[in-house]
């Protein structure tokens, strides 16, 4: 079984006079409680009494559980109100205070927590959402010496190109546009100080990177093709010009639900992030926490927690705001057949062949 002080030992190093937060979400009327989610929670407790052993031999202050109501969705924006312990707090200046955050929730906090990692030096965030026990005896126990070389591998690969050429199992083919921007690594490694994005998805392994999503005047993204995704055994279709799902095509109603899920907001057909998932010990089983650890993935909606430009601001209400993964890894029903790097000089870098990864 996992030695969790050896992990948040590993991962985060904590120094003396830190400030370390565990992070919950709570559910709510609308947002019904369940049994994966009530672990969770147990969990946290379980975690935070291994660090405050750790805090004791290091003199930091590891505080009580700090909760707050479910947002309801993955990287929306945090209710203002949370509870430290038995204290009614401001839930920003909480977080704020903090130098260290784990949050094992729910739903996705990523996105406002890189927020307040843009704003705040001494601030560290590892984001768990949908983190399972279970998990301990999987990717939460690689080896992250190792995912933190494929992570940089993959990494040198990606710096300078202008496109990632993906053809998925199906036969269908997309491109996605790398031009102005560069990729960035979840690896595994938090330590105070850390230079570059000090946010972090644990467990960890993967390089991403926001595509171009076409803000400069006169220079539309590259990014165009076909996406295929299987949900509930139906193929659907997502056709993508400019950055952006324009056409879903399908017969069932996988379809007109993804039809419907776009129409309704647009912003949330953006193509916010392309990765390669390194972990090894990482087992697809549903959770997309682990899942994306495991294989390729893209994601659509909100970037701007990643690199890009979509932001809370562009979506039609902050309860619109969606950071979705959908991924490709074995065990998944659809694969990546090839995922090649194109340079501008036209170097053509294969990271997956045949199916597996050529790093």
């Amino acid at each position: 079984m996992l030695d969790v002080k050896k992990l948040l030992l590993d991962v985060f190093d904590p120094q003396p006079g830190e400030v370390v937060t565990f992070v919950v979400d709570l559910p709510r009327a609308d947002v019904p409680d369940h049994e994966g989610w009530l672990a969770r929670r147990a969990m946290a407790e379980r975690w935070r009494g291994e660090m405050a052993e750790i805090a004791s031999e290091r003199e930091f202050d590891v505080r009580p559980i700090l909760s707050f109501e479910a947002s309801g969705a993955n990287n929306a924006d945090l209710p203002a109100k949370g509870r430290l312990g038995d204290d009614d707090v401001d839930l920003l200046d909480a977080l704020k205070a903090s130098t260290l955050v784990i949050a094992m929730t729910e739903f996705s906090a990523t996105a406002p927590l890189a927020k307040i990692a843009d704003a705040e030096d001494d601030f560290r965030a590892a984001s768990m959402p949908g983190v399972q026990e279970r998990m301990e005896g999987t990717a939460l126990a690689a080896d992250y010496s190792k995912v933190a070389a494929r992570c940089k591998a993959i990494y040198d690969i990606m710096d300078g190109a202008v496109l990632c050429d993906v053809l998925f199992s199906t036969g269908h083919r997309c491109c996605f546009d790398l031009r102005h921007r560069t990729p960035e690594m979840d690896d595994g490694f938090l330590p105070r100080g850390k230079e570059g994005d000090r946010i972090i998805n644990l467990p960890s392994g993967e390089t991403f990177v926001v595509p171009y999503e076409g803000e400069f005047e006169a220079v539309p993204s590259w990014t165009a093709g076909t996406i295929p995704v299987v949900e509930d055994e139906e193929l659907v279709l997502f056709h993508v010009v400019a950055n952006t799902v324009v056409i879903v095509e399908g017969e069932g109603p996988v379809a007109e639900r993804y039809a419907a899920f776009f129409d309704a907001d647009p912003a949330r057909a953006n193509i916010a992030e392309v990765a390669f998932g390194v972990n090894d010990r990482a087992e697809v089983t549903g959770e997309v926490l682990e899942d994306e650890k495991a294989g390729f993935h893209w994601a659509f909606g909100r970037s701007d927690h990643l690199g890009g430009v979509v932001g809370v601001e562009d979506f039609e209400s902050p309860e619109s705001v969606v950071h979705q993964d959908i991924v490709y890894a074995e065990g998944n029903p659809v694969q990546v057949e090839r995922a090649v790097i194109v340079h501008p000089d036209g170097r053509r870098i294969p990271v997956i062949d045949e199916a597996e990864y050529k790093i």
